[in-house]
């Protein structure tokens, strides 16, 4: 357990790196394949892990080419602690709209990219309108959390371990050579 506890804080961005892909793929997955539009408060979780993804390709680099003498960086990790607590607070806020704990504000409708002939052709009355997709709508649940709820857990796990990361004790860290 302590050799896997080592593992991980000594290569959490990898590791971090490879979550928040894995995420940003599933999330794409199910808008392919699944048909599951997404919201504007989706794509504001998506950006979280975008912006994870920097970080920890960075770091991971930076990790790679000083041949991990020291570990990763821990301002790295720190920041992306910062960065997935970001994360849990945008999905926390999106399934409690989702839930009607709160009101969502009304720019919460709708999703996507604009596209000027679409645009056009619904003007001129030869394409269908279609709604929005709404921030407050639940379209998939599993084990009763909708994905906001799974991604709050996501989230939340990750930015502990990334502190853990940040906080490892000296002893996880190599000597310099």
């Amino acid at each position: 357990m302590r050799a896997l506890y080592r593992l991980l804080t000594r290569w959490w961005t990898a590791f971090a790196l490879a979550a928040s892909l894995a995420l940003l793929g599933a999330a794409h997955a199910f808008e392919r394949f699944g048909g599951l539009a997404p919201c504007n408060l989706c794509l504001k979780q998506r950006e979280v892990y975008w912006g994870a993804v920097a970080i920890a390709l960075v770091a991971t680099l930076w990790h790679l080419i000083s041949r991990g003498s020291r570990g990763t960086p821990r301002i790295a990790a720190f920041l992306l602690a910062v960065v997935f607590t970001t994360g849990a607070i945008t999905a926390l806020f999106h399934m409690g709209g989702e839930n009607q704990w709160w009101t969502l504000p009304a720019a919460c409708a709708g999703g996507g990219d604009v596209d000027l002939e679409k645009l056009a052709a619904i003007a001129f009355g030869t394409a269908p309108v279609e709604r929005p997709v709404l921030c407050d709508a639940v379209t998939w649940r599993f084990l009763g959390l909708s994905m906001a709820g799974w991604n709050v857990l996501i989230s939340v796990a990750l930015a502990v371990f990334s502190l853990l990361a940040a906080k490892r004790p000296k002893d996880a860290r190599a000597p310099r050579p």
